[in-house]
């Protein structure tokens, strides 16, 4: 489940829809949660599927460690990707916001954590990088675990609406992050080895 304080905006003709903060969603704060409406495709459910839903999956899923795709229910599917990503996901099936994001900003993903299959040009936002790679996640998850490691600390800090659809084993673990007294699980533990 996506924040409540978003909302989905016609962005441009490039990028289509987008979801977008509608009040200042702090560093810190939970943006997504997997949750029970979200749904789960096995590669054999995908590949059993008429071509029409299988476009739906190969543009609004992402696919998990294990290599099934997830279907978000909500607005979360048409959350896009920027290099300059302003949300990170965990190793705990929920994403972080890494910085501030302001109203009318949008919330952003990298998708190179989302086991993608196939290579594709992301828009140029004046980065080094510009091409979005199935295996960046084994390229980059030091840099994004940083990232996550200085969001953590603020966990019980902000607001999180979300925290309702969180085990409360995994909001303690989240808490023990914040307060050194865990380490935090690095965000390669989603990456997909493919056999």
């Amino acid at each position: 489940m996506i924040h409540p304080n978003t909302e989905i905006r016609f962005i441009s003709d490039e990028v289509g829809y987008g979801v977008v903060a509608k009040e200042l969603i702090p560093k810190g704060t939970i943006t997504w949660v997997l949750d029970k409406f979200d749904r789960e495709f096995t590669p054999d459910q995908y590949e059993a599927l008429e071509p029409i839903y299988k476009n739906i999956l190969e543009t609004y899923a992402y696919k998990n460690n294990l290599g099934n795709l997830v279907l978000c229910w909500d607005n979360g599917r048409f959350v896009n990707h920027s290099f300059n990503a302003n949300c990170l996901t965990t190793a705990y099936n929920f994403e972080l916001a890494v910085r501030d994001i302001h109203p009318g900003e949008q919330l952003t993903d990298d998708y190179g954590y989302l086991n993608i299959d196939t290579p594709f040009r992301g828009i140029d936002e004046g980065t080094r990088r510009k091409i979005v790679y199935p295996d960046d996640l084994l390229k980059y998850h030091k840099s994004w675990d940083k990232k996550l490691i200085k969001a953590f600390k603020y966990i019980s800090k902000v607001k999180q609406p979300l925290i309702g659809l969180l085990d409360e084993e995994i909001w303690q673990l989240a808490v023990q992050i914040e307060k050194g007294g865990k380490e935090m699980e690095s965000i390669l533990k989603n990456y997909h080895y493919k056999v």
